[in-house]
């Protein structure tokens, strides 16, 4: 049993310490996914969404920190609870999703490895099963270096993982996972490939033939039935090949010009997905560096899901000389986690990323 014991401590505290740190990476793009969770299709308590963020940071430092006292062998009665605590939420939380379909992807491990919902809840099945184990032998968690020292191991953690939140908050993740990272075209992360699995659907017919319904099940052509046509039902049975930007679009008031901006030689983008809850401070450096960029042959553009009157009072505001187009909010809070945020494209290709913060390391 020690064996074992030892097997499933290592297993979840490395566990914890990486799902942790990856959204530590980017406690924003988690903050999004539990404001998904407290929305009122999902969990129904979007009182809790204004306070998303905070949640997000203490979740996360919480769950890396654990990891790292489950390793070490720190207060393992307290470890172990709070270990099985999070883990029947979390199961709870990944049965709910997966089951009624709420949320798409679980935000377990970020960006970096996207996982369906009922993925997410069979990995947290195991993982109970694995704390489970721990619990019931926690006095076989033994410490594995002096006790003495445990305390500041923890304190030095705690310290550690505010300081690299704070940094990523106040500039953009470390480690980028996204498919608008720096370097990617956009084009071609919209694309298909010709060979690409595609969507499987199928189709229940219903026909009323002599006061009887008649159901036929087929991929998709009509039924050559007698009988009197009821309706038809459509199930995806298989999922299609969907590629890694399929969101993102660029509109005007004339319509598309998404591939006309990705086809542009220079392009600077202002990207504040929100107006109404844009950080303000960084127009300064938006009307400094726009101004710059026109002068330098850059087509410069914001884009922003908030409608035309906000842009115009912040046009106004900040005497902005660039337009702001409409694009979804979901993908312009994927582009960039910051409102504002910078990105600099040449046909398409990604070739600078900054939060407002970091405005002076823009080279135009």
């Amino acid at each position: 049993m020690k064996a074992i014991v030892s097997i499933a401590r290592i297993l979840v505290g490395v566990l914890f310490i990486f799902s942790g740190f990856i959204k530590l990476n980017d406690p924003v793009g988690f903050s999004y996914k539990l404001q998904e969770y407290f929305s009122e299709p999902v969990l129904n308590i979007p009182f809790l969404i204004p306070f998303a963020l905070i949640i997000a940071i203490v979740i996360v430092i919480f769950e890396l920190v654990l990891g790292i006292m489950l390793l070490i062998g720190y207060a393992r009665k307290f470890t172990s609870w709070s270990l099985l605590l999070m883990i029947i939420f979390f199961t709870f939380l990944t049965f709910y999703s997966a089951y009624y379909n709420k949320v798409t992807d679980c935000g377990c491990f970020g960006d970096a490895i996207p996982l369906t919902p009922w993925e997410s809840f069979y990995k947290d099945v195991i993982l109970f099963v694995l704390i489970l184990i721990l619990f019931f032998n926690q006095k076989l968690i033994n410490p594995i270096f002096n006790p003495k020292y445990h305390k500041w191991v923890i304190f030095v953690s705690f310290i550690a993982c505010f300081a690299f939140c704070y940094h990523v908050l106040m500039h953009l993740p470390v480690f980028d996972f996204r498919p608008y990272k720096i370097g990617n075209n956009i084009a071609e992360k919209m694309s298909v490939p010709e060979d690409a699995p595609e969507a499987v659907f199928e189709y229940e017919w219903k026909f009323n033939h002599n006061g009887e319904e008649k159901i036929i099940v087929n991929n998709g052509a009509y039924p050559q039935v007698e009988g009197e046509f009821i309706g038809v039902e459509t199930t995806q049975v298989e999922e299609g090949y969907v590629p890694p930007i399929h969101d993102f679009v660029i509109e005007t008031e004339e319509g598309d010009i998404t591939q006309e901006i990705l086809a542009e030689d220079k392009v600077f983008m202002i990207v504040a997905y929100n107006i109404r809850s844009t950080e303000h401070d960084g127009y300064k450096a938006v009307k400094s560096l726009s101004e710059e960029a026109l002068k330098k042959g850059y087509r410069v553009i914001g884009l922003t899901a908030s409608g035309e009157q906000l842009q115009n009072t912040l046009k106004k505001k900040y005497d902005l000389n660039f337009d702001f187009y409409q694009t979804d909010e979901t993908a312009l809070k994927t582009i960039v986690r910051s409102n504002p945020g910078f990105l600099t494209l040449e046909q398409g290709t990604i070739t600078q990323k900054k939060h407002w913060f970091d405005a002076d390391d823009i080279e135009l």
